[in-house]
């Protein structure tokens, strides 16, 4: 079992749910505002539900450049989106505000969503300078906020950055666990729609076996039964949008070929 909210399946997929940039950062469409993010979002979820995956994570990642601190009006502002979306829901969902951990589980608890994802741990150097989050805070905030079963995933390698701590992924990702109560581990490539390492993925697996371990970008279809060889799960955004292309809309042709795929072998 991966997760209670997914039952008693071995291999879960979480689809990527784009938003578009929020209000306040430099791709915003002002013209289509809330409204377009919100009816873009919506045909994106039919699409990953109508295709099976298991679970939807909702995301910032048009809000270039990235920031360590959410603002309000972005806090607010993807709070709304998830909360307008809610309804049409069929399965459990997530959150991530890229790079903010205390704001992504703020707005996890907010929306109710079952999961958050962020970098809690770690010091990397990244495009956005140095990068130090703080999982204490981010985790005394989810019990503040009465949600001892939202569910943390930690990214350990983050992407568009390098990590200062020389100790090996393996060693990290059990550090994680132990000492920042990660419930789940999750192992990155480089940059977005890039694949994670094959040796990263199984060093870390071969010390983790109290919490889930999942690949967290550029699994594809020509990867994923590798992949899930070694992981109990896969988060997916690039791979399913039209053309491959991150920033364009999902493709329910490319979900529904992939998720047949994992059917076979979950």
């Amino acid at each position: 079992m991966v997760f209670d909210f997914f039952g008693d399946r071995r291999k879960v997929v979480v689809g990527m749910v784009h938003i578009g940039a929020l209000p306040g950062t430099p791709l915003y469409d002002a013209d289509g505002g809330m409204e377009k993010l919100i009816a873009d979002a919506a045909s994106d979820i039919e699409k990953l539900q109508a295709g099976g995956v298991h679970a939807v994570m909702f995301g910032n990642e048009n809000d270039r450049p990235y920031v360590f601190k959410a603002s309000p009006a972005t806090l607010a502002a993807m709070t709304a989106v998830v909360t307008a979306l809610k309804p049409m829901l069929k399965i459990p969902f997530g959150v991530n505000y890229l790079w903010d951990p205390t704001g992504s589980v703020a707005i996890a608890c907010a929306t109710g969503a079952s999961f958050a994802r962020e970098i809690f741990t770690g010091l990397f150097a990244s495009d956005m300078g140095l990068w130090q989050p703080n999982a204490a805070e981010a985790l005394r905030l989810r019990r503040d906020l009465g949600r001892p079963d939202l569910k943390l995933l930690f990214n350990i390698n983050a992407e568009f950055a390098h990590s200062l701590d020389q100790r090996p992924i393996a060693l990290r990702a059990k550090s994680a666990v132990f000492s920042s109560l990660a419930d789940a581990i999750l192992v990155s490539g480089p940059i977005t729609g890039q694949p994670a390492a094959t040796s990263d993925l199984k060093a870390v697996r071969e010390v983790i076996d109290t919490v889930p371990v999942f690949a967290n970008t550029g699994v594809r279809l020509e990867n994923v039964r590798d992949v899930l060889s070694i992981a109990d799960g896969a988060i997916v955004g690039t791979s399913f949008k039209v053309d491959g292309n991150t920033w364009n809309p999902i493709d329910g042709d490319r979900v529904k070929r992939f998720m047949d795929v994992v059917a076979s072998i979950a």
